[in-house]
């Protein structure tokens, strides 16, 4: 009888059901339900609408039941650095506000004259980002002192999603890092930190590394979807879930996990803290196994979504990329830019970089979708270069894991900027990262070495060179 996991993968945009099984030696994925997210403005905050997303969770769940497969585990990965306060009765205090609202502006000025921003990267290794937990948190000191009063817990989102599943807080290890409140030594919660800033510190539980027994579905959600199973903590970060499933061979892999974000990095077994990692823009994020994510956050397709979304939203994203492709401008704007974070336009921000900075301004979708792409891959190629400075390491391939993996114009113009193979694939990366880790916790795999072994011989990859293509 065939065994099932199931990955609940939420991005910031669209969230999926993926099932996965093993048949014939190999891993098979199947999407069993999809569904749309996104942040509305509410009350002039932008939020996310986490009671929609858990009775999405729960319909997914439900579609499962009538196809006649019921997983033996489940596991939710998300974005990272948001999160919910409950009081004593677990209601969420305040609004789902998300990592786009501006109410963290000014808010890194207000924890660094706590704490100096060189020392926190020292503690944390993270890379200063504005919408990262430690600020927001700021913000909801600052503005609504009450919430943290009240506060009883704090749970990141999957924690929380994980919580409505089983009625049991467990706070995750990956999820947690990206914060900027865990500390590299003790690999849990910075509490001098924490009480530093004046948070309060009993509602930040202990965390917990992917692969822990969360519990089984409560009373009210096994009634609900018709079945129980196990729910185990994934890397719940989804990008912690998606470098799981690169699909290489031993040590020193350098990979780009290309969605919504592009996080490019390498994977590592010490953090690096030091003053001249900090000023290069990188981060040690926590990984599978105290493995750490050492990366640097690009702004990614959500250029392309946006500008998808706001000029051609029934066009698909293969047609852009063939668009672009026939385009001859060169322009290149700073991916990483602040003004392409959340614009009203995208299209816009993109032409106005270009004015700026005196370039040919792109006029039509194809122009600014080559732009974008263009700026993306010399991106890649910038990251490359500091990477092998830093790391003292060549690396020859660059593994591209995630839906970017399957933009076929931007995986030739990372080949030829940065002068690499691009390895692209598998697509499904995070969902299959995500039941990695409930494989292992089962036994199906003994570690992470035998499940990419898997990984590779399952799913197709296809190779970029420089100056040619073949799969």
């Amino acid at each position: 009888m065939k065994k099932y996991y199931l990955a609940v993968d939420i991005g910031a945009s669209s969230g999926r059901h993926m099932l996965a099984h093993m048949e014939d030696g190999c891993l098979q994925l199947e999407e069993v339900y999809r569904f749309q997210n996104g942040m509305q403005e509410m009350d002039g905050a932008l939020c996310w609408d986490f009671d929609r997303l858990f009775s999405e969770i729960k319909k997914g769940m439900i579609r499962c039941r009538e196809v006649g497969k019921i997983p033996v585990s489940m596991a939710v990965d998300t974005w990272g650095v948001d999160f919910v306060l409950l009081d004593k009765k677990d209601r969420v205090l305040g609004q789902c506000v998300g990592y786009r609202d501006k109410r963290t502006k000014g808010m890194d000025k207000k924890v660094e004259s706590v704490i100096p921003q060189e020392r926190l990267y020292e503690r944390t290794g993270i890379q200063k980002q504005v919408y990262n937990t430690i600020y927001q948190l700021q913000s909801v000191k600052e503005e609504h002192p009450e919430y943290l009063k009240a506060a009883e817990s704090l749970l990141m989102t999957p924690d929380y999603f994980h919580f409505l599943l089983t009625g049991v807080k467990k706070m995750e290890y990956t999820i947690a890092t990206t914060g900027q409140l865990v500390n590299v030594e003790t690999k849990d919660w910075d509490f001098e930190l924490i009480d530093l800033l004046g948070f309060p510190k009993k509602i930040f539980r202990s965390v917990s590394m992917p692969g822990t027994y969360a519990g089984n579905l409560s009373d009210d959600v096994k009634q609900e979807v018709g079945f129980d199973c196990k729910v185990v903590l994934p890397a719940s970060h989804d990008t912690g879930s998606a470098v799981l499933a690169v699909p290489a061979k031993g040590e020193d892999v350098l990979y780009i996990s290309s969605g919504t974000w592009s996080l490019m990095g390498v994977e590592r077994k010490e953090p690096d803290c030091s003053m001249r990692s900090m000023k290069s823009c990188f981060t040690n994020e926590g990984g599978y196994d105290y493995r750490y994510r050492y990366l640097r956050n690009i702004m990614g397709l959500w250029m392309i979504q946006s500008v998808k979304k706001e000029l051609a939203p029934d066009l698909s994203y293969e047609k852009i990329c063939e668009a672009a492709a026939g385009e001859e401008i060169r322009s290149i704007v700073d991916c990483n830019d602040d003004s392409f974070l959340a614009p009203e336009s995208m299209a816009k921000a993109v032409q106005d970089f270009c004015e700026n900075t005196k370039q040919q301004i792109p006029k039509t979708l194809a122009e600014i979708a080559a732009v974008i792409y263009h700026s993306l891959a010399k991106c890649y190629a910038d990251t490359l270069g500091f990477m092998e400075e830093i790391t003292g390491k060549h690396y020859d391939t660059v593994y591209v894991v995630g839906g970017g993996s399957s933009a076929d114009y931007l995986n030739k113009l990372t080949a030829g900027y940065t002068g690499r193979k691009v390895s692209a694939g598998p697509v499904e990366a995070t969902a299959i990262g995500n039941v990695a880790v409930q494989m292992i916790s089962d036994g199906v795999f003994e570690d992470l070495s035998e499940m990419r072994r898997c990984i590779r011989e399952s799913f197709d990859i296809k190779l970029y060179v420089p100056d040619k293509i073949r799969d």
